[in-house]
């Protein structure tokens, strides 16, 4: 399984952005929980938010009420939708899955926000 996440850019804050994040490969993701991480300059990669095969959600206190994920699963991928940024949340965001005991991360995609 490979994944691609894609949607970061550069935002002033009070803006939004979508994340996607597609999964590929033989394995669905379909059955296993898919997370957002970030990390920003010099700071280590924390968890930003999860979601469950049946879509249950977990948020960090950092982005309750600002960031929600989502997933469809028929399209094997997964979203965080981030809106009132902060330039706090300028970082580069990571999916990731864990199957069968193996982490997975996508590339990483960059998020700006400015002040």
């Amino acid at each position: 399984v490979q994944l691609q996440a894609s949607g970061g850019g550069l935002v002033q804050a009070g803006g939004s952005l979508r994340l996607s994040c597609a999964a590929s490969g033989s394995i669905f993701t379909r059955d296993y929980i898919m997370a957002w991480y970030r990390q920003a300059p010099g700071q280590q990669r924390e968890l930003v938010a999860t979601i469950t095969s049946g879509g249950s959600t977990r948020y960090a206190d950092s982005v309750k009420g600002r960031f929600t994920i989502s997933r469809d699963n028929a399209k094997n991928t997964a979203y965080l939708q981030m809106n009132s940024l902060k330039p706090e949340d300028t970082a580069v965001y990571y999916c990731n899955t864990n199957i069968r005991g193996i982490s997975i991360w996508g590339q990483g995609t960059l998020v700006t926000v400015s002040s």
